[in-house]
């Protein structure tokens, strides 16, 4: 079940302006005068990452596009990293805690992981896993929840608007993969 705080688009004021393109990135997919379903739409990120990387060798995914840029795996583990941190924040916003969170910093994270001696699979997987968990979070708040709001790296956003991020997060980095990496969408011609 999908909550109807979930299906409109949040506004600029819920999150912090540097989330704006990760929401811009969901806006190419929405279907005019129809209500988008963002739980759906979460629920099917999990195959196009994996339908993009499954044609992905275990060398190509050590592939950086630019000295210092992250590997194919490296980038997989941030996407699993930001779906654990921004379901954490909902989480805590669905319990209605208000204590202010830190942010983290992904360039130590991805450095700390050693990302690039895992296989590839072992990464999807990984991601799958926690996308699954962020679901199951979710589906089971109240639709009280979604406009709660909690601090996190001192800006103010709301639970909606972090389930959104989620989704943009994904596609900006499949666009990013894409793009610069060229990691080809087995799906498009």
């Amino acid at each position: 079940m999908s909550s109807a705080h979930l299906r409109q688009r949040p506004d600029p004021s819920e999150h912090h302006p540097a989330y704006g393109p990760y929401l811009d990135a969901i806006s190419i997919r929405e279907a005019p005068g129809q209500a988008f379903d963002l739980t759906r739409y979460l629920e099917s990120q999990s195959d196009a990452l994996a339908t993009v990387l499954a044609t992905v060798s275990e060398e190509g995914a050590l592939h950086r596009y630019a000295a210092g840029k992250w590997s194919v795996k490296e980038v997989v583990a941030h996407l699993t990293d930001v779906e654990r941190v921004m379901a954490y924040r909902i989480l805590r916003i669905g319990r209605g805690d208000a204590t202010p969170l830190p942010g983290f910093d992904e360039n130590a994270w991805i450095k700390a992981g050693a990302h690039d001696q895992r296989p590839l699979e072992d990464h999807v997987a990984e991601f799958r896993a926690a996308r699954s968990d962020s679901l199951a979070l979710i589906r089971g708040l109240p639709e009280s929840a979604f406009p709660n709001r909690v601090v996190a790296s001192g800006y103010s956003v709301t639970g909606r608007a972090l389930a959104w991020i989620l989704a943009g997060h994904v596609d900006h980095h499949l666009r990013i993969l894409q793009e610069r990496y060229g990691v080809a969408d087995p799906g498009t011609p």
